[in-house]
């Protein structure tokens, strides 16, 4: 077998691992997706500059979360510690999603619109 890093022992992963990662990126991208078309499409009000801010903020997890997908369906990646790193981009993409539902849920709600 041809092993990049000499002396270290692949580990494969236990069963059903690797189809639980790809799933749970799926969905959350799913979520993503949807989210984004209600925050482009759907959402009432006008577009201002800290809507559109929000909107490419929504982009950022959906490019994470696109990776961590990319990443998970490599034959590599059933490997544990290939997967441990998967799992870290994971962990990061909800994070950051996170983060940019709470920041499209303030600037929906306006209280960072002057005068308020």
């Amino acid at each position: 077998m041809n092993d990049p890093t000499p002396g270290k022992q692949r580990k494969p992963l236990p069963s059903g691992y690797h189809q639980g990662i790809v799933t749970a990126v799926t969905i959350f991208i799913g979520f993503s997706l949807a989210f984004l078309r209600f925050w482009a499409f759907e959402a009432p009000g006008e577009w201002t500059p800290r809507s559109i801010t929000a909107a490419v903020i929504l982009g950022i997890p959906i490019a994470l979360e696109t990776y961590t997908l990319l990443r998970a369906l490599r034959v590599a990646d059933d490997d544990e510690d290939e997967y441990a790193i998967t799992v870290r981009w994971f962990i990061a993409s909800v994070i950051t999603m996170l983060i940019a539902v709470i920041f499209a849920a303030v600037v929906l709600s306006g209280v960072l619109e002057p005068g308020r």
